[in-house]
């Protein structure tokens, strides 16, 4: 299918185009331009925006689906269907803190499924543990917390085919930096979190090859004028990737726009850290092994703290900008480029780039969305229920 996309603004990697149109080819872009050729097919979205479809790298579940539970109808058909409402085109599923065989098992079903999606694609696995430390456990089961091992990194990128991406770390646990050097060196992204280091043991994880920050001042030492522990070392590194939760509960709009200023939306990734009840109504819902409770956009543990979120990608997006903290601009790179440029999907998905599959999300001027397209077909709708 060929035609022309007419809009008035289209969101490039570094700077914005329009009014104008954009060739889709054969379900990729092509080329913009002021004005189409007669006798094309357009789309006509007038007074409306074009963004990349955007990249989650850190979500556990979705529709009543959860990446823990291994199942190929959950993630492939249930998650990746409904995050095109999220304005969601690319993830990677996030299992919890498990025991080997549970994280394996994970590995294989998306290993050997990922390309049988029917909505949002599949391009990795971030494994949100189980290297963590049980000071700040969050609502992860501390049994299954160890010592990395690089045996057990082997083992699941086999089964994995490659697809594991990104693995989180304690770097104060025995044997870390070791570890993170042999895994960089693997192609496996390493992100710091969970995590009671000092500043220097931060540091030196950074120093020994990990790039990524897991939910920015969610479940790590905090700064302090003595020790500025894990979260000065974020910002005291200009060049590594800090992850942050929008949603209003996780962190304050303030201290959220004190990361941004400091590293920039080219080094600030949007995630949801979602779980199964994202998108669906208020209640009780499982979190892994442990029960939380749904309720004004947040799931709450019984000690009243916040686990994982019920965040949509896209309302990350609008939050930013309606806080005053970001340009429309601004935070949806934080949402597509930033997030595929710091676990290397960059050259497939997080832009808008002639050769690129043509997914992409249609927005208004107040960053409501209003389709979500893959390949060039329209693929989720506001309008159609």
């Amino acid at each position: 299918m060929n035609y022309y996309l007419k809009a008035d603004k289209f969101f490039y990697s570094y700077h914005t185009q329009g009014p104008g149109y954009l060739e889709i080819i054969d379900g990729k872009f092509g080329a913009w331009m002021e004005e189409a050729p007669t006798d094309v097919e357009i789309k006509d979205y007038s007074g409306k925006w074009i963004a990349p479809g955007l990249v989650d790298t850190h979500i556990h579940g979705f529709g009543g689906a959860d990446s823990q539970d291994a199942d190929v109808e959950g993630i492939m058909h249930t998650m990746s269907e409904g995050l095109l409402s999220a304005g969601v085109t690319s993830f990677l599923p996030s299992p919890l803190t498990d025991s080997h065989e549970g994280l394996l098992k994970c590995c294989e079903v998306i290993g050997n499924h990922y390309e049988e999606t029917t909505g949002a694609k599949v391009r990795g696995i971030f494994f949100e543990g189980p290297f963590f430390t049980e000071e700040h456990k969050g609502a992860q089961n501390p049994k299954y917390m160890r010592d990395a091992e690089m045996w057990e990194i082997e083992d699941w990128q086999k089964a994995a085919k490659g697809l594991l991406k990104k693995v989180g770390l304690a770097p104060e646990r025995v044997g870390s930096e070791d570890f993170i050097r042999k895994a960089t060196m693997a192609g496996v992204k390493i992100a710091l979190g969970h995590s009671n280091a000092t500043y220097k043991q931060a540091v030196s994880g950074i120093e020994a090859g990990a790039t990524i920050w897991i939910h920015t001042f969610n479940g790590m030492s905090g700064l302090n004028h003595n020790e500025p522990g894990m979260v000065g070392a974020i910002l005291n590194t200009p060049n590594t990737y800090a992850e942050l939760i929008c949603d209003g509960h996780h962190v304050r709009p303030e201290a959220i726009e004190i990361v941004v200023k400091m590293k920039g939306a080219d080094h600030v990734v949007l995630v949801t850290d979602s779980m199964r009840a994202a998108g669906l109504p208020d209640g009780p819902y499982m979190l892994g092994e442990y029960e939380v409770e749904v309720r004004d956009g947040a799931a709450w543990l019984p000690t009243g703290r916040p686990a994982a979120s019920v965040l949509k990608l896209k309302t990350a997006v609008k939050n930013l900008v309606d806080w005053g903290i970001a340009s429309p601009e601004e935070a949806i790179m934080m949402a597509s480029l930033t997030p595929a440029k710091s676990v290397g999907i960059d050259d497939v998905c997080g832009q808008i780039k002639s050769g690129y599959e043509a997914d992409f999300i249609v927005l208004d001027s107040e960053l409501n969305l209003e389709a979500t397209y893959l390949n060039g077909e329209k693929s989720y709708s506001v309008h159609i229920k």
